[in-house]
């Protein structure tokens, strides 16, 4: 009895794996940017990325992240690297944003809070693959990731007056620091 259910098992295990070849060779589904994902494609990329993200920020712990200096500091790092694709206060929409998919996340639009600092600090460090979400470890110290991760925990209360301000009044570059 227990061979049968062995070579069952193996036989199904075979299949599937048969059918998956043939799947990924015969070029059936489209990764083009701009066809959306299936639904279960989706839903099983989301808790991918949300299991593998929490089981990886464990070790990190979130400093203060309110002081203005900070979010000044973010606010222009902010403004060279990520407003192009997640925007900004008073910008609906750029080229690099409409083409990407997944759309990333509008920061200015959304309540920050729903994820935790550790998490988006490990998204800025490490970036994610197949988003267009870059990773920034080995141009940016975690000090510069922390900066704009306040920032971003900052941006949804700010007006696009707010942004402009915020950005003019450090002025400072990240390059520069």
């Amino acid at each position: 009895m227990k061979s049968n259910r062995f070579k069952l098992l193996i036989s199904g295990l075979f299949l599937v794996l048969a059918a998956t070849v043939i799947f990924v060779w015969s070029g059936v589904y489209n990764i083009a940017a701009n066809e959306k994902h299936w639904d279960i494609t989706s839903f099983l990329l989301e808790i991918v990325r949300e299991r593998s993200i929490e089981a990886r920020i464990t070790d990190i712990i979130a400093p203060p992240l309110v002081e203005q200096k900070l979010i000044a500091r973010g606010a222009v790092n902010y403004a060279e690297m990520c407003a192009q694709c997640h925007l900004s206060p008073g910008v609906e929409s750029s080229e690099i944003y409409e083409g990407l998919y997944p759309q990333p996340p509008i920061f200015y639009k959304r309540d920050n809070a729903a994820h935790e600092p550790e998490e988006m600090f490990w998204v800025i460090k490490n970036g994610i693959k197949l988003t267009a979400m870059p990773a920034w470890e080995k141009s940016h110290s975690d000090e510069q990731i922390w900066e704009l991760v306040a920032f971003i925990l900052a941006i949804e209360k700010m007006s696009p007056e707010d942004y402009k301000n915020i950005i003019k009044a450090d002025g400072q570059l990240h390059e520069e620091r």
